[in-house]
């Protein structure tokens, strides 16, 4: 990954860092919904959910449209899917190094056991 995509990465994870961003992005991925709307579904001012609203669409998660005197917003499936592509690269690295944990366990047995019987607290000296 380059700089780019780090600072990309960094602004989408960041983004859904927090539990009312999540929950903004399920609602605006199901349909879209007004600001306004949105702010009434929680206890927090209107302010204060407009900023998580700014912070998903900073980082591209959703996008607003203007419709009169309201300001409509819509979850970006596209953002989301390049979240699920980041975590599949992340989840495969770690498949791998947790595939090599287990084939140096299969190859040396008995170097575990010594290791295990040896450290033993219950093993008297």
């Amino acid at each position: 990954m380059d700089t780019t995509d780090e600072d990309r990465a960094d602004a989408l994870f960041h983004a859904l860092s927090d539990r009312t961003r999540r929950d903004i992005m399920r609602r605006v991925l199901a349909g879209e919904h007004s600001v306004s709307s949105l702010a009434a579904s929680y206890d927090m001012s209107f302010a204060a959910v407009q900023k998580h609203v700014a912070v998903l669409e900073r980082a591209g998660l959703l996008s607003k449209r203007r419709s009169g005197r309201e300001q409509l917003a819509t979850g970006e499936v596209d953002a989301v899917r390049s979240v699920a592509s980041m975590l599949d690269e992340l989840e495969a690295v770690w498949r791998g190094r947790i595939d090599r944990i287990d084939e140096l366990l299969a190859r040396s047995p008995t170097r575990l056991t010594r290791f295990t019987d040896s450290s033993s607290p219950d093993k008297e000296t």
